[in-house]
């Protein structure tokens, strides 16, 4: 999908950035380790220009989240990391987490972007001003969102999702700096 002119401008008034996670931070893979004790723990893999991606997005002071389906330890430390506002595992009715975020966020719904790939996620995509999937997700969510990024979940979409983000808000240009990016 291209970016359009609507789509900057629903761009331009997001103040969250929610997402999934398996799908859309990862590739949707997890692996069962041995733990030492006997036991298995699950592990994932984050792309680590989604991360530093996230960075820039806390640096411009918008916020971000995760709404996941499944409960992981990897995903609590990504999140701590990543310096989410907001991270609630184990949901997959993700409205009444929405409206709790919005609440507490004191913003409208049309100021936030939420990040999908699954079913579980188009009722989040029909609430809010940006919903985007990921290259990966199911046809049917890609059908029901407003941007559908040109990089797979785990490999870049998120990353993808913040540059349209600062871009639309006048802020890219400040981390093309903070690298000395142009200067020749």
């Amino acid at each position: 999908m291209p970016v359009t002119e609507e789509i900057l401008a629903r761009a331009a008034r997001v103040r969250l950035l929610l997402m999934d996670v398996d799908g859309v931070l990862t590739d949707g893979t997890y692996w069962h380790l041995p733990d030492g004790r006997g036991g298995l723990a699950e592990t994932k893999a984050f792309d680590s220009q989604d991360g530093l991606a996230l960075q820039w997005l806390r640096h411009a002071g918008i916020r971000g989240g995760l709404i996941s389906g499944r409960v992981s330890a990897a995903t609590e430390e990504r999140a701590r990391q990543a310096g989410f506002a907001y991270v609630y595992q184990g949901h997959l009715e993700k409205i009444p987490i929405l409206e709790e975020i919005l609440a507490d966020a004191r913003l409208d719904a049309e100021q936030v972007a939420y990040v999908g790939d699954d079913f579980t996620d188009v009722v989040v995509l029909h609430r809010v001003g940006l919903g985007v999937a990921t290259a990966n997700a199911r046809d049917e969510v890609k059908a029901e969102a407003h941007l559908v990024t040109a990089a797979v979940g785990g490999h870049g979409a998120v990353r993808e999702v913040v540059e349209l983000l600062l871009r639309a808000q006048s802020r890219w240009a400040n981390v093309l700096t903070l690298y000395e990016i142009g200067r020749g």
